[in-house]
C-alpha cells in the first residue's frame, strides 16, 4: 500500500471540513497490553423508515496490526447500535473480515480494480521490489511502447538484468504489470493465455518468488 506524509495524515484523512461538521467522522483506537494495535475512522448516517432505522455507518478505514486486533476492532464497528447496513469501501482483497462473519453471505461483496500498474523499466522495478524466495527465472519481454524493455531479463538473487539465456517465460508488458505487486499469479495469466511457459515448471518458479501476503491494495483515492 502507500505511505503517508505527515500532511497527507492531517489535511486529507484526519481532517474535519467545514461541510462535514454536522455529521462529523468519528475515530476509536484499540489498545491492547496497553499499545494501540487497531483504529478506525467511520461515520453513521441516521434515518428512520416507517418507525424502523434505516441508519447507515460509513467505515471510512479500519486497520489492525494483528489478527486479534482486527478481529476486535470489527467486532467494535459491527456492533453499532441502531445500524441497518454498514458500508466499507477500498478493502483488500483478502481481507480477514470475510472469514470472520459469521454469515459471509450477508456481505454484498463486489471486486474493483485499484492500481494500475505500467512498467517502464523492466530492470529497475524488477530490481526494486522484495521477493518471498529464492531462485532465478528468464523472462522474455515484449513491449511495442517501450523498446528498451523487449528481451530477455534474469532475475537471480533479487536483481534483474538482460541476458543471452533461453526464455523461461514470454509475456508483454501489461502481463508483468498485472503480476509485479504478487496479487495475480503467472499461473492465473497463462490459464488467460497471456503468459507464455516455454519451460516445465517455469510457472510454479515465477509465482513462488512474485508470491505474496497480504495482497497489495490501496486504502484510498489519490
Amino acid at each position: 500500500m502507500l505511505s503517508r506524509t505527515k500532511d497527507w495524515w492531517e489535511v486529507r484523512t484526519l481532517r474535519l471540513p467545514d461541510e462535514e461538521k454536522a455529521n462529523p467522522k468519528r475515530f476509536v483506537a484499540l489498545d491492547i497490553d496497553g499499545e494501540t494495535q487497531a483504529y478506525a475512522i467511520y461515520r453513521t448516517h441516521h434515518g428512520f423508515e416507517a418507525g424502523v432505522s434505516n441508519a447507515r455507518t460509513e467505515v471510512i478505514e479500519a486497520i489492525g496490526c494483528t489478527p486479534q486486533a482486527t478481529a476486535e476492532l470489527w467486532r467494535f464497528l459491527l456492533d453499532i447500535d441502531w445500524t441497518a447496513t454498514f458500508e466499507a469501501e477500498l478493502l483488500p482483497p483478502d481481507h480477514p473480515l470475510f472469514l470472520l462473519l459469521a454469515n459471509p453471505r450477508r456481505a454484498a461483496y463486489r471486486l474493483g480494480d485499484s492500481l494500475w500498474l505500467r512498467v517502464v523499466d523492466v530492470g529497475a522495478a524488477l530490481s526494486g521490489r522484495a521477493y518471498a524466495g529464492d531462485g532465478s527465472i528468464v523472462i522474455d519481454v515484449r513491449d511495442a511502447v517501450c523498446p528498451w524493455n523487449e528481451g530477455r531479463w534474469k532475475l537471480e538473487g533479487g536483481r534483474a538484468a538482460r541476458t543471452d539465456e533461453p526464455a523461461e517465460l514470454a509475456l508483454d508488458v501489461d502481463a508483468l504489470g498485472s503480476a509485479y505487486l504478487g496479487a495475480v499469479s503467472f499461473a492465473q495469466l497463462h490459464g488467460s493465455l497471456r503468459v507464455e511457459e516455454l519451460v516445465d515448471g517455469a510457472l510454479n518458479r515465477a509465482d513462488a518468488l512474485f508470491g505474496w501476503r497480504p495482497l497489495p491494495w490501496c486504502p484510498e483515492i489519490f
